[in-house]
């Protein structure tokens, strides 16, 4: 292709060059022979085949410059080229860069191979109940492997999109509101519908076009008859008030819940401070307690020693006694104690107050007595 350029170029400046000298060679010979000579026509000859000859040049180097601009094609970054010759897709793939094919008979489209969003619009959806409802917008972010382009494109052309994504959303949805009630749609199981959608796409294109992966779906929520509309508007404003008063109950729950446990907190400190006192009580009680024992054991302790000393003594002044209280002394005292009365009395019983008369056991009480009034004397 280079090759007929330039040649085309060379016979291009060739050709004007003679035609400009044919032209003065003519000028100058009406100027000075009104008659052509047989060198003049040969001439003339040769510079009408060169026109001829430059203006064929001229078009195969205008056909060559098309071809070979036809020929030369760019794949964008993110892009995989797949070619088609005579409407058969060839084996062929290229990256993305600058690329020649055979102008013409050959040609190629650039199949995404990023992340990408594919928006399926108005989608209808009629429920188990009968009711028909719209899906504005559904998005699916997808992308293609690059190694899985050639096989994709041979099995649903280079619009893949369409067949395996727009109208698999259409019949994947249809199905699930199908088996759901209006109410599951809109509210229960709306948020579950993107999932359900994701996965239930993906299964399928594992199977049927493996390499295109979904990433994502989202769903917006549906169009629905305006009287049904209204009524799930009431039915939410009557759920926000029953919240509301669920939350109010709560709230007053919290509150004596609260109160209640303030309360127990404040008889649970009273009685430990009860308790506390009782146990200061105890103590002190015990302490007193302890007090009194130590001054009984002191006061017994004493008064034993006491007891113990006046028995010791009594026991040594009836050993004394027992030693003092001979015939002789008693004798004595008797005597001393007669001497010492004021009155004496005389008679014939008399006698029998002193002098052993009777039984011995009459003596013997007599002189017992005799003897404790000694001591009592003493």
């Amino acid at each position: 292709m280079l090759l007929a350029y330039k040649f085309c170029m060379y016979l291009f400046f060739y050709r004007g060059g003679t035609s400009c000298n044919n032209t003065d060679l003519e000028s100058g010979t009406k100027d000075t022979e009104p008659k052509m000579t047989e060198p003049s026509r040969a001439s003339s000859s040769f510079t009408t085949w060169m026109a001829q000859l430059g203006a064929i040049a001229s078009i195969i180097c205008a056909i060559g410059g098309a071809a070979l601009f036809a020929s030369v094609h760019k794949i964008e970054e993110g892009h995989t080229g797949v070619y088609y010759r005579g409407g058969a897709l060839l084996t062929t793939t290229s990256n993305p860069g600058f690329h020649l094919m055979m102008p013409f008979i050959t040609n190629f489209k650039s199949v995404q191979t990023t992340l990408q969003t594919d928006e399926v619009k108005n989608v209808p959806c009629g429920t188990s109940g009968g009711v028909m409802i719209y899906f504005d917008r559904i998005e699916v972010v997808n992308y293609l492997v690059p190694s899985a382009v050639y096989d994709i494109v041979r099995n649903f052309t280079a619009d893949y999109d369409k067949a395996l994504i727009f109208n698999k959303v259409h019949h994947e949805l249809n199905q699930f509101c199908s088996v759901h009630s209006l109410q599951e749609v809109y509210i229960g199981l709306f948020d579950q519908i993107d999932e359900n959608l994701k996965l239930t796409l993906q299964e399928d294109l594992t199977c049927m076009a493996p390499g295109l992966i979904i990433q994502a779906v989202r769903v917006t929520k549906p169009n629905i008859p305006e009287s049904i509309r209204r009524n799930y508007e009431m039915m939410e404003a009557e759920k926000t008030k029953l919240l509301i008063s669920a939350q109010t109950q709560k709230v007053v729950e919290k509150e004596a819940e609260t109160e209640r446990k303030r309360a127990v907190i404040e008889a649970e400190k009273l009685a430990q401070v009860a308790e506390i006192k009782f146990s200061q009580k105890v103590m002190e009680k015990e302490t007193e307690k302890r007090i009194s024992e130590i001054e009984d054991g002191a006061f017994l302790a004493k008064m034993k020693a006491r007891a113990d000393a006046e028995f010791y003594t009594a026991e040594r002044a009836a050993e004394a006694n027992k030693l003092k209280l001979t015939p002789e002394y008693l004798q004595l005292m008797k005597f001393q104690a007669i001497a010492a009365n004021s009155k004496i009395y005389f008679g014939s019983k008399i006698p029998q107050m002193f002098v052993d008369s009777g039984p011995s056991t009459k003596a013997s009480d007599a002189m017992d007595v005799l003897t404790e009034q000694i001591l009592d004397l003493d």
